[in-house]
């Protein structure tokens, strides 16, 4: 697991973080450990406000003294610099941002040590005159068969207020799927998301040591058996829109885990359409779900900045095929 080591939190809470969580105070205040390592402080009694020990939900008030001992591990082994290619959208002293690949792997874990994201921008990062740090922050993530935009810190000043911004969706994302069957309205999915019962890599709508999860979503082109959306998160779930998306019966295409290849599924959502379900499965080998834009806050000047990814071949292929069998 690597050596466990002890951070010491301590921050007077200001008027503009009046309102929070706890939990989401101590996170998006640069306490530097992850969201479980600060809830796993709380329930152990070593986070405390005003000298008391307090619960997770705690809404802080300005003038609060929050104290605490978050402990953490350090990686077993170093990230191993890789030489590599990423598709470099933008780039400065404090961030990049980058148009990640469908089958490309964020960061290092079981399974995938090395030929990920962060082994080759480690390697840019390593070969950087001047570079104020190394190791590239990461702030938020997408699913390895996830294309599309990301923003990745470059500074601890960027790091910190990327996580901030992500916390408490002050950044915006914006996601483009095709979907099958015919999505006429726009919407809204609140429902709870945690681990599968049985089937412990998925997730699913559940209550139980679930977490909130609202997906908003809009069509922008309906076909006979499909439908291109726009999707916007609320909450930031591990595969929220994927989840989502078979919940209201209307799995994305191609997705492995979450009936978007189901043939059997997939005939029940188009209530008796013919559609080439086969054809249409062979034009793309994973869920058609690519991060069209991204919209942050620069962490040093504070300039609105806008970043689009454009759609990769795979799915610009999948809708020119819809929109050519829809005119036919």
């Amino acid at each position: 697991m690597g050596e466990r080591k002890v951070r010491h939190f301590k921050r007077r809470v200001t008027p503009k973080s009046a309102g929070m969580r706890l939990d989401t105070y101590i996170y998006v205040s640069g306490a530097g450990v992850s969201r479980t390592q600060i809830q796993r402080a709380i329930k152990e009694g070593k986070v405390k406000v005003n000298g008391r020990v307090a619960r997770a939900s705690y809404k802080v008030k300005a003038g609060d003294l929050i104290e605490a001992e978050l402990e953490y591990y350090e990686p077993p082994s170093e990230i191993v610099p890789e030489e590599g290619e990423v598709d470099v959208l933008y780039e400065d002293d404090d961030i990049i941002v980058i148009n990640k690949a469908a089958g490309a792997v964020v960061h290092p874990a079981k399974g995938h040590f090395t030929g990920t994201i962060v082994n080759v921008l480690y390697n840019r990062l390593l070969n950087a005159p001047g570079a104020e740090r190394k190791r590239p922050g990461i702030v938020h993530r997408l699913d390895k068969d996830t294309s599309g935009v990301m923003v990745i810190g470059k500074s601890e000043l960027a790091v910190r207020d990327l996580a901030r911004q992500m916390a408490t969706k002050e950044a915006r994302r914006v996601y483009l799927a095709v979907v099958w069957g015919r999505v006429e309205r726009a919407g809204t999915v609140e429902a709870p998301i945690g681990r599968h019962p049985i089937y412990r890599e998925r997730m699913a709508i559940t209550v139980i040591n679930a977490k909130s999860a609202i997906t908003d979503y809009r069509p922008l082109e309906v076909f006979p058996y499909a439908t291109l959306l726009e999707v916007s998160l609320r909450t930031g779930r591990t595969h929220q829109i994927r989840v989502h998306m078979e919940y209201i019966g209307h799995p994305i295409i191609g997705d492995p885990v979450y009936s978007g290849r189901d043939v059997g599924k997939i005939t029940r959502v188009l209530r008796g359409e013919n559609a080439p379900v086969e054809e249409i499965l062979t034009l793309i080998d994973r869920q058609a779900l690519h991060a069209h834009r991204l919209t942050i806050r620069h962490p040093r000047t504070g300039r609105t900045m806008e970043f689009v990814a454009p759609l990769p071949e795979d799915m610009d292929r999948l809708l020119n095929f819809l929109r050519t069998r829809s005119k036919g």
